[in-house]
């Protein structure tokens, strides 16, 4: 299942292009926070805190993790950099490789 994770669809990219099962906006960080990273590597380690507080408050969250034990899901992203981007920290989140998360 490929899952695209980003609030903006990717430029240049169009949806046939893309194979995509489900675009979930909703789960990408905000829009503020999303300006406010830039995708700058120096802000990183704030920019995963955020976001996984961010991320306590969806209940997409779960959901995704209930699918993942069920069937593989790939988390298709737009940013360059494949180190510093929201996928890493949700695909961790995902693994329960940070910190816990509430269900609500």
């Amino acid at each position: 299942m490929r899952i695209l994770i980003d609030r903006l669809w990717p430029r240049g990219v169009s949806k046939e292009e893309a194979k995509l099962d489900v675009w979930l906006k909703e789960i990408a960080p905000s829009a503020a926070l999303r300006t406010w990273f830039d995708h700058e590597p120096d802000r990183w380690a704030e920019f995963r805190r955020r976001y996984r507080d961010e991320l306590k408050h969806t209940p997409l969250v779960h959901e995704l993790r209930d699918q993942a034990r069920n069937r593989r899901i790939t988390l298709v992203y737009s940013a360059k950099d494949q180190s510093h981007n929201d996928a890493v920290v949700l695909r961790n989140v995902l693994l329960g490789r940070s910190i816990p998360l509430r269900r609500t």
